[in-house]
């Protein structure tokens, strides 16, 4: 059997994603009978009425009018119309007006181009691109509620394993909510288009055990690490235009435009998931950042090879 994809809507692993998974199974349904019903009468006529008779020149009989037919084609629809809009609404209603509990994980998600940054309020942790969420326990519920703001255009929130795409719109919060109840790995995009990189504006959700993750927020809490055989890169870094656009803690740079590089090592990927977070890669996307994304907004520092080397060794102490 294969296995599915990634971010296939049929293999639901939120409540929010049952919901909109077993929502469309019975609007697939529906409308499959639907088809069924009307291609069933169409080649009824065709075979019935299609063939040629001896009698053919003469027009059958014409019926003009048909209480009983006009009914039926007017009340039928109007009650499939009725069900499936009662069935979206409850859908809807259970998914945006669930209560958050006291016990959520509250996350602010904000959309870039071409990047997501997710920021926890009560946490202190500022990250992009790899957001962590803890397992929902039924002992204690642990939720997730994110709320979703965009910096500059329309974006769009999807991991389809986890709930349904929610958009992002300028100076219009909205929200979202999800609630795994075992860990893993998984992966979404924005789904609405935004420019030049939106097919590269990747994600991950790592959904880690409740122990994994209080570690992953020690760790995020924590200030950069000052390593001393890494002082010629950190000189560089804070003496170019790097500092305009991210932010190291406990350094001189704390720009907003791009991403927080303070524990950039702990993340899987670079460039929003277009590359790995290797050495190779890192400083590829630093020298030449449209070999990576084409389109992207960050521009090549145009280092020299000493200063490029220097400056990934830096980048590898920020664990």
């Amino acid at each position: 059997m294969t296995a599915l994809s990634p971010t296939s809507i049929f293999n639901p692993t939120s409540t929010p994603a049952h919901s909109i998974f077993h929502l469309s199974i019975f609007v697939l349904v529906i409308t499959a009978l639907i088809f069924i019903v009307v291609a069933g009468l169409l080649t009824y006529a065709v075979i019935k009425f299609g063939q040629a008779t001896a009698d053919s020149s003469h027009e059958p009989p014409q019926v003009y009018g048909s209480t009983q037919i006009e009914l039926s084609w007017t009340i039928i629809p109007i009650l499939i119309v009725v069900v499936l809009y009662l069935a979206t609404a409850q859908v809807i209603h259970g998914i945006q007006d669930a209560p958050e509990p006291k016990t959520a994980l509250d996350v602010i998600a904000i959309g870039h181009q071409y990047w997501w940054e997710f920021r926890y309020p009560k946490l202190g942790i500022v990250t992009a691109n790899e957001l962590h969420i803890p397992v929902n326990e039924p002992a204690r519920p642990t939720p997730t509620f994110i709320q979703l703001l965009s910096a500059d255009t329309d974006h769009s929130f999807w991991i389809p394993e986890l709930g349904g795409k929610t958009d992002l719109i300028p100076n219009h919060p909205n929200k979202m909510w999800m609630d795994p109840p075992h860990a893993g790995i998984f992966l979404g995009q924005c789904a609405q288009y935004c420019g030049t990189q939106h097919a590269k504006m990747l994600l991950r959700v790592y959904v880690d055990s409740p122990d994994e993750f209080a570690g992953w927020v020690r760790n995020q809490q924590q200030p950069a690490v000052q390593d001393a055989s890494a002082t010629a890169g950190r000189e560089v870094f804070e003496h170019t235009a790097c500092i305009n656009c991210h932010t190291i803690t406990g350094t001189a740079a704390d720009g907003r435009f791009g991403p927080d590089l303070t524990h950039l090592m702990s993340r899987a990927t670079i460039a929003s998931g277009a590359a790995q977070n290797t050495p190779e890669d890192l400083r590829l996307w630093i020298q030449r950042p449209d070999a990576v994304k084409p389109g992207s907004l960050m521009p090549a520092m145009q280092l020299s090879n000493q200063d490029l080397d220097a400056i990934v060794s830096y980048m590898e102490t920020l664990r």
